[in-house]
């Protein structure tokens, strides 16, 4: 089968996920739970630097309790790859968080992905990598 999709289309999808990734961002900053487990596939499987892995109730609940804290996030982003019903987002995150009370700087490359399901786009993975001192 032929591929239908134009550039046009995956202009658009990359705009999509841009938008995503800012409301998801937003979310946790602002505590929104509910709006971060809107934009999540139930099956999410969410990274942290250190190895740990959270599955979208472990993460918000986290979140909730205030395991997690985020104070500040920036996530600029290198690169939207778009395959069929799939999204990768490849970029950075730099927050200033609290995890376990203890108050960091995280620098991060990142990889967020994204998939297209029942019309909508939903976050399904992210990994982080710890970026170098030289890199930060």
């Amino acid at each position: 089968m032929p591929d239908t999709e134009t550039s046009t289309d995956t202009e658009a999808i990359r705009d999509t996920i841009r938008r995503l990734e800012n409301e998801r961002y937003a979310a946790v900053i602002k505590g929104d739970f509910d709006g971060f487990a809107a934009l999540a596939h139930p099956e999410l499987a969410y990274s942290h630097s250190l190895g740990d892995v959270d599955s979208l109730d472990s993460y918000c609940e986290k979140v909730e309790c205030g395991f997690y804290v985020y104070h500040r996030i920036d996530h600029p982003v290198d690169k939207i790859i778009v395959a069929g019903d799939t999204a990768l987002v490849l970029g950075e995150m730099h927050a200033d968080i609290t995890a376990g009370g203890v108050r960091k700087t995280l620098a991060n490359r990142c990889l967020a992905v994204w998939v297209r399901g029942d019309g909508r786009w939903r976050l399904i993975a992210y990994q982080p990598t710890v970026l170098p001192e030289t890199r930060r």
